[in-house]
């Protein structure tokens, strides 16, 4: 191989090409990850939020933004943010040269979930504080998408009458149970919800406040009932205890 010129030209040449090759790989390795070149000077938000704290998102900015604009892990500051209360999703992209654009979607709250989080408009559990009036929903862990969807149905058919749903709970038996604006309990059971609450709005109309009960002469739909649909071909009154 030695006595073999054009071969030990061929091998100088490969190696000084591969020199060169490493020194500007090494060189451009540098300098990206260099804070100084291209830094991250701003971050901007698409819109103001209503729910989420300002603060709250520039100190977890502050807190996950390392390296430079080609370097800044995006996955991870997007994971951090969605960590923070009111937060559904966040979507962020390089602004070249030296800025993120950080888009947030808040929660929109629908009702109180088991009386210790939130459920949003689109039936996930989240959790967060809120001075609004909200209804209460009450169910097994991973139900609440369910839940909403059945609050929304209910409300539909109970416009008829005024009324709504204040609190609905669904039991471990899959059993549902309506609280009603007007502080009356539906007892709708496991099947045919719809077709028993069609039921009772037909009755209401019919003057279910008029219905005796335990021997009286008539109760008002707005006292203290417990209307109970799981019958077949009925329903039954009764007092709410206390």
């Amino acid at each position: 191989m030695w006595d073999n010129p054009p071969l030990l030209r061929s091998i100088a040449s490969a190696l000084f090409f591969c020199s060169v090759a490493a020194i500007v790989y090494g060189a451009v390795h540098y300098a990206v990850h260099m804070q100084q070149v291209l830094p991250i000077r701003s971050v901007r938000l698409s819109a103001a939020p209503e729910r989420v704290v300002p603060d709250e998102v520039l100190a977890m900015v502050r807190r996950e933004v390392q390296g430079n604009f080609l370097t800044v892990d995006i996955d991870r500051l997007r994971q951090s943010l969605e960590k923070l209360p009111w937060v559904r999703n966040v979507s962020i992209r390089r602004e070249f040269p030296d800025r993120l654009a950080v888009q947030i979607e808040e929660h929109r709250a629908l009702a109180h979930w088991n009386d210790e989080s939130l459920v949003n408009q689109q039936g996930e559990v989240f959790a967060a504080e809120t001075m609004q009036k909200l209804p209460r929903f009450m169910g097994v862990e991973g139900s609440s998408a369910e839940v909403a969807q059945q609050y929304a149905q209910f409300n539909r058919q109970l416009a008829a009458l005024n009324l709504q749903v204040t609190q609905l709970a669904l039991s471990p038996r899959h059993a549902w149970q309506l609280h009603l604006s007007n502080d009356m309990v539906v007892e709708l059971g496991r099947d045919a919800m719809q077709q028993r609450l069609a039921r009772f709005v037909a009755v209401y109309h019919a003057g279910l406040g008029e219905v005796p009960l335990a021997g009286q002469t008539g109760v008002q739909a707005s006292g203290l009932q417990v209307v109970d649909m799981r019958y077949r071909h009925g329903f039954a009154v009764r007092k709410r205890h206390a």
